[in-house]
């Protein structure tokens, strides 16, 4: 079987022949049609998160889904073959740049029918993400305040819209040329990163959903009205991350001094910094689903790069430049 690997830490993303999944009884083998390419492949290519999420090498990438139903495990009774459905496959089972993914039945949600596959294939890990910051943890109310970094981007364009269905009046950072982009989303505020500093601009903010981490975060922490949140969810980790992770003693402590600074200036803000490590849920797709045959939630595909082309995909995500997500058609 085709798919796209990484023999080692900061290597290049290859092409590899590799054998067909193995599905076991609670499994649905998947026909991959389209995949979105996110910054955290790039990072576990670099080797970024290899103590909290260690992988044996080589590894195939790729962490959203889209495509139909092959065959399904012997226990598995909400799917069958020829199912178009889409999924952010688990930790540790990873690997939709490649022709064909075993995922576990929990993880999968039928299609959304209004959109297409490349479409699809962009939204699980961006609306997992969105949804789990601001609806799980931020429990983001109508008439809130609610600023999102990078509202052009992945994970912000999903999470504009919806932190406006969830009724709040919603700011974003952007460039002066995507101003408009993020206005049609549901942006209420527009700060041009490159000329205004936002920290200046905003203030009493209920919740900050920031994807960019270091400076950033720690100046989202100064917009916050006492006892507002902001989920990182870049960075740095917090104890009580490692501690649900189950991770062993050392890198319990290490990761307490990475996030020291944070936390202590959170707390003398009265306020409160969350790192978020999104995890997988057909459960929350099919409510995913449900707001975009609605037409309040729509996919943003800034660019679609052919199977063949997977590392060049993967390349772009350091030029930037695209909006929403890039996405690998697999015919």
């Amino acid at each position: 079987m085709r798919a796209f690997a990484v023999s080692s830490y900061k290597t290049a993303l290859h092409e590899a022949e590799v054998p067909e999944p193995t599905v076991g009884d609670h499994d649905v083998l998947v026909q991959v049609q389209a995949a979105g390419v996110n910054q955290l492949d790039e990072k576990i290519r670099l080797g970024e998160f290899k103590q909290i999420l260690p992988y044996r090498l080589p590894l195939v990438l790729g962490h959203d889904v889209a495509g139909t139903v092959v065959r399904v495990g012997g226990s598995v009774r909400a799917f069958k073959p020829g199912d178009e459905v889409y999924a952010r496959p688990r930790d540790h089972r990873i690997g939709t740049f490649a022709e064909r993914i075993a995922i576990d039945e929990a993880d999968v949600a039928l299609k959304p029918a209004s959109i297409t596959m490349e479409e699809a294939g962009s939204l699980p890990l961006v609306a997992l993400t969105a949804w789990q910051a601001l609806v799980e943890i931020g429990n983001v109310q109508t008439g809130q305040k609610v600023l999102i970094h990078a509202g052009a981007g992945g994970v912000g364009s999903i999470a504009i819209q919806l932190a406006k269905q969830l009724g709040a009046e919603v700011a974003t950072t952007a460039s002066a040329a995507n101003a408009g982009f993020v206005r049609s989303l549901g942006a209420d505020v527009v700060v041009d990163y490159r000329s205004e500093d936002f920290a200046e601009r905003l203030s009493d903010y209920d919740f900050v959903l920031d994807s960019l981490g270091g400076d950033n975060l720690e100046k989202s922490l100064r917009v916050l009205r006492p006892g507002g949140t902001v989920v990182g969810i870049s960075g740095p980790p917090t104890p009580e991350f490692a501690k649900a992770a189950g991770l062993n003693a050392v890198l319990r402590l290490a990761i307490a001094a990475l996030s020291a600074k944070v936390r202590k200036q959170a707390k003398r803000l009265d306020v409160q910094y969350r790192f978020l490590w999104m995890h997988a849920s057909g459960d929350q797709l099919r409510e995913i689903t449900a707001l975009v045959e609605r037409g309040v939630l729509r996919p943003v595909v800034g660019r679609i790069f052919p199977f063949d082309d997977t590392v060049r995909a993967l390349e772009s995500l350091a030029s930037g430049g695209i909006r929403g997500k890039a996405v690998i058609r697999n015919p």
